[in-house]
């Protein structure tokens, strides 16, 4: 069974879980399986069936953006990441240090 980590931000809508194993065959399979045990996340994740723009997934340091996406397959032994982008802050250097 594979599990996914949970952010922070997002365990909230867990019951305050941090990891929470999940059935599923494929990243969107295992999301699906994670909503529907904790159907509030799905607004926080999803657009429709779509993944919301600023939820990344990974499957240890693999971005699923850049393998199959949602059809990605996985294993039970795989540990899935949902990482928010984060956006925002201020550059905390000048100019004056390139030279």
């Amino acid at each position: 069974m594979a599990s996914i980590r949970i952010p922070t931000p997002l365990r909230a809508y867990t019951g305050g879980a941090s990891n929470i194993d999940v059935v599923g065959e494929t990243v969107g399979e295992a999301l699906m399986n994670l909503v529907e045990a904790h159907p509030d996340l799905r607004v926080h994740l999803f657009n429709d069936d779509e993944l919301r723009s600023f939820v990344n997934i990974f499957i240890d340091d693999e971005d699923i953006r850049f393998m199959q996406g949602l059809d990605t397959e996985i294993a039970a032994s795989d540990s899935l990441r949902i990482i928010p982008s984060i956006a925002g802050g201020t550059v905390g250097w000048s100019l004056m240090e390139w030279k």
